[in-house]
């Protein structure tokens, strides 16, 4: 009567300390951003309206302030050290994780996630590291509600009310999906980063991966015609992705350690 249960191997263990560190890394680079960027509205400095921050032509603008002050001056510059650090760490551990990945038992399906519109190599990483083997669930239900993306429910005698989704389970992993579910806005397509990618899998993880790609974009259209807000369309966009993320967990299985 009793249901095995997945035990994380060293290994494992080890990626997801190096993915909560990258995690940790990317909210302090953040905070830094956000300071900076605090301190440079408390003088009146503000970047060019409807421009994006922290693109090149912005770091530009940022190399042209100067503060007649010396200790304005010095503040600023301790500001702009700071969010350096913070981005040199970041990049450091993101280049750590593409290092380890090959060790990693997921390692193969890293790769295959990645060949899904909105994943990257950290979205991947973060998911498999949060999740572990994909093949202990049964179904791409039990795996939806694992992650907390299944309406909750309120029950009493006849009567059922459906709420909004459980938000059970790993956040991040959740987080991570939600964010990939916002590239399914635009028309399916393939870039070539992606192209570059399908080339080295198994034409069944294409296939998936296409399949996903089509669906997706057509029910993103469909549910924004319906009238449903964008957060609660990109939340069921998020929902069917991580069946497509479990079909893929079954296609290629973690390797024997």
């Amino acid at each position: 009567d009793l249901k095995p249960v997945w035990v994380p191997d060293p290994c494992h263990e080890a990626m997801r300390d190096l993915v909560r560190a990258r995690h940790d890394a990317a909210v302090h680079q953040t905070r830094m951003r956000q300071q900076l960027l605090a301190f440079l509205l408390r003088h009146g400095r503000l970047y060019e309206p409807n421009r994006k921050h922290w693109t090149y032509r912005h770091r530009q603008w940022l190399g042209k302030q100067v503060f007649d002050h010396p200790a304005q001056q010095a503040v600023f510059q301790d500001y702009m050290e700071a969010v350096w650090a913070a981005s040199d760490r970041d990049h450091a551990l993101r280049s750590q994780i593409e290092a380890h990945v090959a060790d990693w038992s997921l390692g193969e399906l890293v790769a295959a996630l990645r060949c899904l519109r909105g994943i990257d190599m950290i979205s991947a990483t973060t998911i498999l590291a949060g999740v572990g083997d994909l093949n202990r669930f049964e179904t791409p239900r039990q795996f939806m509600g694992f992650l907390g993306l299944t309406p909750s429910e309120y029950s009493s005698g006849t009567s059922i009310r459906r709420g909004g989704i459980t938000k059970a389970g790993n956040g991040e992993v959740r987080r991570m999906l939600v964010e990939a579910g916002w590239s399914y806005r635009y028309p399916a397509r393939l870039s070539q980063d992606k192209v570059a990618l399908l080339d080295t899998q198994s034409a069944n993880v294409r296939k998936i991966a296409w399949t996903a790609q089509e669906r997706l974009c057509r029910r993103y259209r469909q549910l924004t015609y319906r009238g449903k807000k964008p957060t609660v369309v990109v939340t069921a966009i998020a929902r069917e992705l991580s069946g497509f993320v479990w079909a893929l967990g079954q296609e290629i299985g973690p390797r024997p350690v």
